[in-house]
C-alpha cells in the first residue's frame, strides 16, 4: 500500500471525527466556557461545508483506491452512503430536520464515512485481498 492511500483513509477519518466532535463537544464547551464563543465565530453550517469540501475529495480518492486493488463494492458504497448523508445534511439538514436532526444525520453521516475508511484500510494492508464475492 502507498503511503498516499495510507494518508489518505487516515485523513477522511479524522476529518469525519473532527466533523462528530464539531456536533457534539463544541456546544457543551460553549456552554461551560462562554469567552471561547468568540474564537469560533464560523456558523455552524458554514464551518459544516468546508469540511465538506475537505472530506469529499479524499474520502472518495481513498474509497475508490481502495476498491480499484481490493474490488469490494460494498466497502465503496458505505463510505458512498456516508458522504452522501453528510453532503444533504450540510445544504438542507438544518432547514429539513432542525439543530438535532443535523446533529444526528451529521453524527450518523460521519460515523458510517469512518466505518468505510477503517475497513478500506484493513482490506488495502492485508497482502492477499479476498476473492470478491457475487453478492457484493
Amino acid at each position: 500500500m502507498t503511503k498516499f492511500q495510507q494518508i489518505s483513509d487516515k485523513a477522511a477519518i479524522g476529518l469525519s471525527f473532527l466533523c462528530v466532535i464539531h456536533c457534539l463537544l463544541l456546544p457543551i464547551l460553549l456552554i461551560f466556557i462562554p469567552p471561547l464563543s468568540g474564537l469560533f465565530a464560523l456558523n455552524d453550517e458554514l464551518f459544516h461545508r468546508w469540511l465538506l469540501y475537505a472530506v469529499v475529495p479524499i474520502s472518495l480518492i481513498a474509497l475508490l483506491m481502495g476498491y480499484i486493488h481490493h474490488k469490494i463494492r460494498r466497502v465503496f458504497l458505505i463510505g458512498a452512503v456516508g458522504l452522501l448523508l453528510l453532503i444533504f445534511t450540510a445544504f438542507w439538514g438544518h432547514e429539513l430536520l432542525g439543530e438535532t436532526g443535523e446533529v444526528l444525520l451529521t453524527v450518523l453521516g460521519s460515523s458510517i464515512i469512518a466505518f468505510g475508511h477503517i475497513r478500506n484500510y484493513q482490506l488495502r494492508r492485508q497482502e492477499k485481498c479476498p476473492k470478491p464475492h457475487n453478492l457484493d
